[in-house]
């Protein structure tokens, strides 16, 4: 019997060292990560868990206003862009694409895209994945219930999901985050 305990035993130490070890490995990769990491990684796996869809829990949704129509978010957004200095490089009216496809009027979704070209350009030089980001989009969905909602990527984990960014080239990430997030929160609501 006391043969069995002290194998149990040393397995025990021998799962504590090795855990240990584990730890300190993570935790010295993690030094070269963004400060902000652990706790974006925290919240994205909080939120699959709750939505049960990646993409639902990687992306900003706000509702837009009851009684706005699409042209008046649309109007709303593009004056919000051009104010705080956001260039409009594209739109796609996919509603009307799935229309002229299928032969039977489809529901609103139009996708709009924002870009400061000057911070593209510096993402760019500072790596070449960040061009799946670009340019910066919103969409305007109306969902199967006739409500319109604002669509966006979550740009959190671009900017500190990984290794810490130059600060200057993570404080434009951080400006362009909040611009797309007021082009959002303005544009739900109709304020220009």
């Amino acid at each position: 019997m006391a043969v069995i305990r002290n194998v149990f035993a040393l397995i025990g130490l021998l799962v504590l060292v090795a855990m240990g070890a584990a730890m300190v490995k993570v935790g010295g990769i993690l030094d070269e990560f963004d400060p902000g990491a652990v706790q974006i990684y925290r919240d994205l796996i909080e939120n699959i868990v709750e939505t049960r869809n990646a993409a639902e829990a990687t992306v900003w949704k706000v509702p837009v206003e009851e009684g706005l129509k699409p042209e008046d978010v649309e109007q709303t957004m593009k004056a919000v862009a051009n104010e705080l200095n956001i260039s409009n490089v594209g739109e796609l009216p996919l509603y009307k694409d799935v229309a002229a496809k299928s032969g039977q009027p489809y529901r609103f979704v139009k996708i709009y895209m924002f870009c400061n070209s000057l911070t593209a350009a510096r993402m760019l030089d500072y790596n070449d994945a960040f061009s799946a980001y670009l340019p910066c989009r919103i969409t305007l969905v109306e969902d199967k219930q006739g409500k319109l909602w604002l669509y966006a990527l979550n740009m959190d984990l671009m900017i500190q999901g990984g290794e810490r960014l130059p600060p200057a080239l993570k404080e434009e990430a951080l400006h362009v985050k909040k611009v797309i997030l007021e082009i959002m929160r303005r544009g739900a609501v109709g304020d220009f």
